[in-house]
């Protein structure tokens, strides 16, 4: 399927549009990042081996390092996956917008 640059949904609109594939790739992303991060966060917590906890029981330097990472990836792949949503639904739109009558 070939695409001239003046196709798609923002083609009048001289907003960037992304393609199909990149919407998707982007959606598909951001869900991955949900199961990735919240697993990792799990078991974060869950961490027996006294990197995550001292013997106290208290957060160690480690914990708060990675949950940092962790909510930032989290974050960030929620913003790109609602990028790509939002550009799988204006492609979705155009694709089922038929002729006008």
């Amino acid at each position: 399927m070939s695409r001239t640059p003046g196709d798609g949904p923002h083609a009048s609109g001289g907003a960037p549009t992304l393609s199909r594939r990149v919407s998707w790739f982007l959606l598909v992303f951001g869900a991955w990042s949900w199961v990735i991060w919240i697993t990792f966060v799990k078991n974060l917590w869950k961490d027996g081996s006294g990197l995550a906890f001292d013997d106290a029981g208290d957060p160690t330097a480690y914990f708060w390092v990675h949950l940092l990472l962790a909510v930032t990836s989290f974050v960030l792949g929620t913003v790109i996956g609602v990028i790509g949503l939002r550009g799988v639904r204006r492609w979705r739109g155009v694709a089922g917008a038929g002729p006008a009558e």
